[in-house]
Order: C-alpha cells, then sequence, then structure tokens
C-alpha cells in the first residue's frame, strides 16, 4: 500500500531554490532538515523535495493542479520571469495543461479541470474540506 510520496528536483544553489519555490508554491518549505534541503507538502502526503546538488536537467513534469491555469500562468511569467507558455487541451482530455521550466531545467507544470464540478469534487475529496 502506498500512502505517501516524495519528488526530488536538483538546484546549484538551495538558496536560490528556496526562493524560487517559495513564489511558485506561494509558500513557505515546510521543512528544512538540514543544509541544501527543503521540502514542501503540496497536499497531505505529497511532498516536493529540493536538494542542492549536481543538475538534472529534463525532470519531471511534476505538474500541480490549479483552479485557474491563466492567472496561474500570468504570475509565474511576472513574478518568476519565466517566458510565455502555452496551454494545451485536447476535447477528449478532461482538462487544460501546461508546462514550463525553473531555472534548472526540471519541468513543472499546471493542469485545469475543464468540469468546475469534477473540479470541486476532487478537492473535497483529497483535502477532505471545502476549499
Amino acid at each position: 500500500m502506498i500512502f505517501e510520496m516524495t519528488v526530488q528536483f536538483r538546484v546549484a544553489s538551495i538558496e536560490e531554490g528556496i526562493e524560487w519555490y517559495k513564489i511558485l508554491l506561494d509558500k513557505h518549505p515546510d521543512v528544512v532538515p538540514h543544509d541544501g534541503f527543503a521540502e514542501w507538502e503540496l497536499i497531505p502526503g505529497c511532498w516536493l523535495q529540493v536538494a542542492e546538488g549536481n543538475v538534472i536537467k529534463g525532470n519531471g513534469p511534476l505538474r500541480l493542479g490549479v483552479r485557474d491555469i491563466l492567472r496561474e500562468r500570468n504570475r509565474m511569467i511576472e513574478k518568476l520571469n519565466i517566458p510565455p507558455f502555452e496551454i494545451h487541451s485536447r476535447s477528449e482530455v478532461p482538462v487544460k495543461w501546461a508546462t514550463f521550466q525553473d531555472p534548472w531545467g526540471n519541468e513543472i507544470g499546471f493542469f485545469e479541470y475543464l468540469n468546475k464540478q469534477e473540479e470541486i469534487n476532487r478537492v473535497k475529496e483529497i483535502l477532505n474540506h471545502d476549499n
């Protein structure tokens, strides 16, 4: 039985990595257990680890569910100077999605449910509340 997960991205500088991911995730790390390492709990039991070390470009994509993909894309362009990136959709896929890179080449993306009732139901199911 799997009950928790982590994803780790490497960055050249932990200080720059923490600052960049604080803006992306709109929160401070939940845990900084030692030098060169920080963790954010994205949803209960799902952790993003950022570790200082040898950068491996092309990791990911780690796609994050958001309520408004256009707003988040614009926030990334404005706050993190990400080059403009395309939002994709296909008639047979129930979400819109987009992918971009952090400064170290790790691929990150967003997705947004097209059916807002389905989105509300997923948020309630995953987070066990009405946010």
